[in-house]
Formats: C-alpha cells, structure tokens, sequence
C-alpha cells in the first residue's frame, strides 16, 4: 500500500466512524445476505459484534503506514476465528460487505481510487490472515 492510498482510508474511515454502530448493521446484514452460512457463526449480542468490529477496523486503519506493528494481533485473531468455525472462503464475502458498507456509508464520495485502496487493504490483510490461519493462501477475493 502507498501512502496516498492510507490516506485516503483513514479519511474514508473518519468519515465512517460517527455512523459506526448503523456501518456495523448494515455490514452483518449484508454479510447473512450474500453468505448466509456464516449466520451460526455468530452466536452472541449483535451490537457488541459490531462494536468489536469497528474497533478492529480502527486499530487496522491506524496501523496502516506501519502494518507490521499489526500483524502479530491479525494473526491471533485469525487463530482465533479458526476456533470459531471461520474457513479460508468466509474471507470472500467478508470483503464484499466491508466495501458494500462502505460504499453505502460514503455515497457519493466512494471513488473507484477509495475501493481500490480499501481491496488492497481487505485482499492483503486478510490473505495474511489466511495465511496465518491456514497455512496456505487461498483466494480472499
């Protein structure tokens, strides 16, 4: 990731922040939408899901410019989704929803430069993941 591509998430985050709570439920709505199969996965109070999301995506955008101060904690969390029945082809539409949620959180603002800087971030973070929780990399497009 270039720098011009960090900024443009931290300001397409900053602008996503004071509707975190509403971005959250959009995202787990379209998430069981497009993969309904990962609907059991998610067993506790929807609300705290999605506060532990947007905090997640937080601590991602933050750490972008030094990415590998973030990658210990990525790998642990995969690790950890692993535990939870998480399999290498969630990933996919995990990524769909994010950038959905985006797009509908940033209206007109979205820009084919703002969705390609948040697929490099999703497509190389969460290969990692994968990586990480797999031992092989899969597609997570």
């Amino acid at each position: 990731m270039n720098s011009e591509q960090v900024a443009l998430i931290r300001d397409s985050f900053a602008k996503i922040a004071p509707i975190a709570e509403e971005a959250a439920a959009l995202f787990y709505s379209r998430l069981f939408e497009i993969a309904p199969e990962v609907r059991p996965l998610f067993r506790g109070d929807m609300k705290e899901q999605g506060r532990k999301l947007m905090a997640t995506l937080a601590a991602v955008v933050n750490g972008l410019d030094e990415i590998e101060a973030i990658l210990p904690a990525a790998s642990a969390l995969a690790r950890q989704h692993v535990a939870y029945g998480v399999r290498a082809e969630h990933y996919a539409p995990v990524g769909v929803a994010l950038l959905w949620t985006l797009e509908r959180g940033l209206g007109e603002e979205w820009t084919t430069d703002l969705a390609a800087a948040w697929t490099n971030a999703y497509t190389t973070l969460s290969g990692y993941m994968i990586d990480e929780a797999y031992g092989q990399r899969e597609a997570a497009e």
